[in-house]
């Protein structure tokens, strides 16, 4: 099985990724602290069937969901199960989010907002810091949600800069990349790999 994000492709041991593969490592891997937020896509959900996934979800710990194909006018169904077991869903926000549409998606939220803060992949190109603090100042006058921004951030600088506006910094495609330059290394280097990276990124966001 191979796992892609933003055009980085790396093996995975796990064979085909199911939600009940998935929501299993959450309930191995909270500490009853830390929120676990599922990502991904609706047809698995759908084909589990929304009141079995959300039931699942809530015997395994998560906490809240991101389905990124879903939008807000066709997510009633879904949201009604999620929220019946207290889990919240999330949806993204872009630059190019107009003005009704946010407050439609502002409406639906429960969580936090994950804006989305470049056209394009996941970890591509470079932010416009000021640009993307003027577009958070215009949710927070429409939510109190939390608001976390992802997309476009690749070091601690970057993540320093945007954790001063904004409630939460999301990055994925800058640790997959770390993992696929170590190739075949062993567990334990990829793991330590990933933790000096995030140890890294948690020193600048502590220095906020």
């Amino acid at each position: 099985m191979w796992a892609t994000v933003a055009g980085i492709t790396i093996p995975t041991p796990l064979g085909p990724i199911t939600i009940d593969k998935v929501t299993t490592t959450a309930s191995v891997t909270t500490d009853g602290t830390t929120p676990v937020i599922l990502m991904g896509y609706l047809n698995p959900i759908e084909v589990m069937g929304y009141a079995a996934f959300a039931r699942r979800a809530d015997e395994t710990g998560v906490d809240g969901v991101l389905i990124v194909d879903l939008p807000p006018e066709e997510a009633d169904a879904l949201q009604a199960e999620l929220r019946g077991r207290d889990l919240s869903q999330i949806f993204l926000l872009s630059p190019t989010t107009r003005a009704e549409r946010l407050e439609q998606i502002c409406a639906k939220a429960s969580g936090f907002l994950y804006y989305v803060s470049l056209k394009g992949v996941t970890g591509s190109n470079r932010l416009n810091i000021a640009e993307v603090a003027e577009k958070i100042a215009a949710v927070r006058r429409k939510t109190s949600l939390p608001v976390g921004v992802g997309f476009g951030i690749k070091d601690a600088d970057t993540a320093k800069a945007v954790a001063a506006f904004s409630d939460a910094v999301i990055v994925g495609s800058s640790l997959v990349e770390r993992m696929e330059q170590l190739g075949n290394a062993p567990l334990a280097e990829l793991t330590q790999s990933a933790q000096d990276f995030l140890a890294g990124l948690r020193r600048a966001l502590d220095g906020a």
